[in-house]
């Protein structure tokens, strides 16, 4: 959990801001400034996104629209929008997760190399299922990677799309990842399938080496190969989502991860564990702020 500064609201729709998602260290490219935040009552607890300053708002709104009407499996689940108010918002039911770099921030440094590769099967995979309906991320980016012990899923919908139309040129735009904005789509071209195949070989290089613009050699052995692939400025020579993630999966040989390890659904190595445990207990014990007492003059 950041702690709020100055410059960021107190409330966002229905909802009382207690803290922020991601590090303020600069070195974190997010399209959302994204909170944890309560209802009044104190029943709800979400992740609250509002758009970063100098983003098309309606662009935004438009984009947290789409992002609501989705329901596939390894997408964070948007289920409240509002595109009327200034700013507009979005909001996810939380559930204790970490963005990417705060991951690695918790873990001290790159994943394992086994994390890693589950991690790009996972992510691989859902965006497999997202390309068979004909639907495109177009905003993938270590920090639109929510990791918890039930798996990774993926925020950040449409940021791509949000930034500019087609035919404008993105590089540069407001809370975009230059490392992980597709040539093809940094010119202005329309987003697509293999885009966000070479946006995943940058979030896959940032998890097992600390950046998005790896040197080959850099990369573990076993991992070069698709990261590669992945990251080939052709975009024909890319793999699709569904090959990636098919050549990712451990053997079936692999040891079952222990709970330590994260549980039997997804490893985590445990000081990213601790690292959620911490986060839930914090959100768990904040307190909203006590009402302002109403003053009647005589």
């Amino acid at each position: 959990m950041e702690h709020l500064r100055h410059d960021d609201p107190t409330r966002i729709g229905p909802y009382v801001v207690l803290a922020g998602v991601d590090s303020r260290s600069g070195q974190q490219r997010t399209p959302d400034r994204r909170y944890l935040a309560r209802s009044a009552d104190g029943r709800r607890t979400v992740i609250a996104c509002v758009p970063q300053p100098g983003a098309d708002p309606a662009r935004w709104a438009a984009e947290a629209e789409s992002a609501r009407r989705l329901s596939l499996p390894g997408f964070a689940p948007v289920t409240e929008v509002d595109g009327s108010t200034t700013p507009p918002w979005y909001a996810i039911p939380y559930v204790p997760v970490l963005p990417l770099p705060a991951a690695l921030a918790a873990h001290g440094g790159p994943l394992p190399e086994a994390v890693v590769r589950a991690l790009g099967a996972a992510l691989a995979s859902a965006l497999a299922v997202a390309h068979a309906q004909d639907v495109t991320h177009a905003g993938l980016s270590p920090a639109a990677v929510l990791l918890g012990t039930d798996g990774p899923q993926l925020a950040c919908f449409g940021a791509v799309r949000a930034v500019g139309p087609d035919g404008a040129q993105r590089h540069g735009a407001p809370g975009l990842d230059p490392g992980c904005l597709p040539p093809e789509q940094a010119q202005g071209g329309r987003p697509r399938p293999l885009g966000d195949v070479h946006a995943l070989g940058a979030v896959l290089s940032y998890a097992s080496t600390g950046h998005t613009v790896p040197e080959r050699d850099e990369l573990p052995e076993t991992l070069r190969a698709p990261i590669t692939a992945c990251l080939s400025r052709d975009a024909a020579r890319r793999p699709s989502a569904a090959d990636l993630s098919a050549a990712l999966l451990p053997p079936a040989t692999s040891p079952v991860p222990t709970v330590l390890d994260g549980g039997p659904l997804f490893p985590l190595p445990a000081p990213v564990v601790a690292a959620l445990a911490r986060q839930s207990a914090d959100v768990l014990a904040a307190q909203l702020p006590e009402p302002v007492a109403e003053v009647r003059l005589p």
